[in-house]
């Protein structure tokens, strides 16, 4: 058995507490039996420190990750903006920076520009999907010093991409159509309000954690119990296609496959969370005006922010289990199975070291993409999706786009957009839509295409996901 981490270690990488140590030295113990030597031990808690819910589902390591997630023991303690290393800035004062992609809307690019002038700010990205946002832009990432800030993280907390790969055969989008189309229709609710009602209410262990940690999450668990398992409204969706596999990958043999994919996040809750907490952040800057007041931040350091941290961390749980559940129950209802699974998370803020110095860096409609990372980033109803793998680019602070990104707002969208044309392209698509507003149509997406190129630097594409049976909220535009 290979050698294993000691409690000295454990102190060294920043786990004092007793509980934590106790998981931190049996999942080493684990990790050696399974061949992992120190190094290797060493390596996946600094990936764990620097964000948990990358390994929450891990054999090994899930317990030590869902438990340092569960608590405000997982709020960092890392130097402040004053004791941290200065940035060389460029004239201007701007952070160092670099977009990825042409033509991106200028007021999102200024967005980006003011973000960067922060003083907290130590480096910024900009994806190639961007668009405006609240604050940060969507497709914005953003390097700080010892601060987090929640605008930065953005209103809908740890929303999430899951792709699960089924054992029954694509041609059962013909065959079997309408059995999948009752499993997705009966097996999840959509909607901006969409609950259980008391009896029809799912469980999972993240109803276990600490609600009580801060005064909203408080309030919130019975609210959360009640939307486990619901899809959100926008561009929330639950869809069965065809995912292409070029090269054996996944742990699966090339080829065609039947696969779920579903978008959604932490529901009312983390809109709850975000709102409190940009509220308070503004409050502690009453000085500041314009964008900087989007961009209200709290030291980690202090109580404010390291309950934010906690909520954060808890409400990333929370959007995790939705998938989860979402997930089995439509795999269930078919008496289906799972052949294999990848998701990742946009709109959360992670501990990271990047040039030497460890930072907060905020992802707001970003995926991680660090060196090996699997992702998923969509198009839209009527377009490809991909199962990526990160190439770890330092420039882009290990980030990639979350999806092909807005070229119309929603307003624009049901004012330029014909239902009929709609209708007419998911026809020669083949998608069959079942439920979705004229706002998510797939012309008020950019082209996945050129995303995807734009950031070839940045992800690897491995498999091509084709949607067939599209469910979102609302009522169906093709009927």
């Amino acid at each position: 058995m290979a050698g294993v981490l000691k409690a000295r270690d454990l102190r060294k990488l920043g786990l004092r507490d007793s509980e934590v140590q106790v998981a931190a030295r049996r999942a080493c113990r684990e990790a050696a039996r399974a061949g992992l030597g120190r190094e290797a031990q060493q390596d996946a808690i600094r990936k764990i420190l620097a964000g948990p819910l990358l390994l929450a589902e891990h054999a090994i390591w899930g317990p030590l990750a869902q438990l340092l997630a569960a608590g405000s023991r997982t709020a960092p303690s890392i130097a402040g903006a004053a004791d941290g290393p200065s940035a060389p800035r460029r004239r201007g004062g701007e952070a160092p920076w670099r977009q990825w992609g042409t033509d991106l809307d200028p007021q999102a690019v200024q967005q980006m520009r003011d973000a960067v002038s922060l003083p907290v700010a130590a480096a910024g990205a900009l994806m190639p999907d961007a668009h405006v946002g609240y604050g940060l832009p969507i497709g914005g990432v953003l390097a700080t010093d010892g601060v987090v800030i929640p605008y930065a993280v953005g209103v809908d907390i740890a929303c999430r991409m899951r792709l699960t790969v089924v054992d029954w055969p694509v041609d059962s989008l013909k065959t079997r159509r309408e059995a999948l189309r009752e499993a997705i229709l009966s097996q999840t609710r959509f909607g901006a309000g969409a609950a259980f009602a008391a009896g029809e209410r799912r469980d999972h262990s993240v109803l276990e954690a600490d609600w009580a940690q801060g005064p909203v999450t408080r309030r919130l668990r019975d609210l959360a119990w009640s939307q486990l398992g619901t899809s959100g409204s926008g561009n929330h969706f639950v869809e069965f296609g065809r995912l292409t596999l070029p090269q054996p990958d996944l742990g699966l043999a090339a080829g065609v496959y039947l696969a779920l994919l579903s978008h959604s996040g932490s529901r009312r809750p983390g809109l709850e969370v975000a709102d409190h907490y940009a509220r308070l952040a503004a409050a502690l800057h009453r000085g500041a005006t314009g964008t900087r007041r989007h961009l209200a931040w709290f030291d980690l350091r202090s109580e404010p922010g390291q309950e934010y941290w906690a909520a954060m961390q808890l409400m990333g749980r929370y959007a995790a289990a939705n998938h989860e559940l979402i997930h089995a129950a439509v795999l269930g209802a078919l008496g289906a199975r799972r052949l294999a699974a990848v998701e990742n998370h946009h709109n959360f803020a992670w501990l990271e070291t990047h040039g030497g110095r460890q930072v907060v860096v905020h992802r707001k409609g970003a995926t991680p993409a660090g060196a090996g990372d699997l992702g998923v980033i969509p198009g839209s109803m009527a377009t490809p999706g991909w199962v990526v793998r990160g190439l770890g680019s330092a420039a882009s602070l290990r980030s990639a786009s979350h999806g092909a990104g807005r070229s119309l707002s929603r307003t624009e969208a049901k004012r330029r957009l014909q239902r009929a044309e709609v209708c007419e392209l998911l026809q020669r698509r083949g998608v069959e839509l079942l439920g979705a507003g004229l706002d998510e149509a797939p012309q008020a997406y950019k082209d996945i295409t050129q995303v995807m190129a734009a950031q070839a630097d940045l992800v690897q594409p491995i498999a091509r996901f084709d949607p067939v049976l599209v469910r979102m909220a609302g009522g169906n535009l093709t009927r």
